[in-house]
């Protein structure tokens, strides 16, 4: 499947799962050519076709594709020049994810272990106005460490090494956020303790091939 195909199939996925409305989020991802493919604006994800998929250079300007491109494109930029290993951006709006961004402060609580492993520390950046330099600035903090983004009042990013990969991360972004949601009301979740983190970490490396620096989980 080439790299079309698949922000094709993810843009589809986003939508039929509802982590984006009408004409929200985008998907893109790096290209073989030192350029970059993104969704176009103002389309439906789940209308995606290899058609609606514009390609760029690095300072964003249209190299081939019709359409206007992303307002959101200077997020997916910058992305790409702090995180030599991303190869894919996921930006949506799922309504869980997005609705913890409404209320959270500074991180989410570790609770689940393969969502540690697996996105890491999740910050809630500080509220920018959209397809403005504060959105870059307000992830600017956390660029190098975190695989996955939520953003006061406007949705969530998911960064991987391939468009599947991220779009993965998102899925299991939202569905964290979603057990989360449920568990707030029904009472105060269980957070793991320093000690249930150290342990996971401890062994990590050598049972999932996961190697991270406890100092920037807790």
């Amino acid at each position: 499947m080439s790299v079309k195909e698949q922000i094709v199939k993810v843009c589809h996925l986003v939508y039929q799962n509802k982590f984006v409305a009408a004409y929200d989020g985008n998907i893109s991802a790096r290209t073989e050519n030192n350029s970059l493919y993104i969704t176009r604006s103002g389309i439906c994800k789940g209308d995606v076709t290899i058609d609606d998929i514009i390609e760029t250079d690095y300072n964003g300007n249209i190299i081939s594709g019709k359409g206007k491109i992303s307002t959101e494109n200077k997020l997916h930029l910058y992305i790409y020049k702090n995180r030599k290993d991303v190869n894919a951006v996921v930006h949506c709006h799922p309504v869980y994810a997005t609705a913890l961004g409404l209320v959270e402060e500074n991180f989410l609580e570790h609770y689940f272990p393969e969502v540690l492993l697996t996105l890491g520390k999740i910050p809630v950046c500080k509220y920018a106005t959209p397809s403005t330099k504060e959105v870059t600035d307000s992830i600017n903090d956390f660029i190098t460490d975190s695989n996955a983004f939520i953003l006061q009042n406007h949705g969530a990013v998911t960064v991987g090494s391939c468009v599947m990969d991220a779009y993965y991360k998102m899925e299991k972004l939202e569905h964290a956020a979603e057990t989360i949601f449920v568990a707030k009301a029904i009472g105060n979740p269980r957070k793991l303790t320093k000690k249930n983190i150290r342990d996971l970490l401890s062994i990590s490396e050598s049972t999932y091939g996961i190697k991270l620096d406890i100092n920037k989980l807790l």
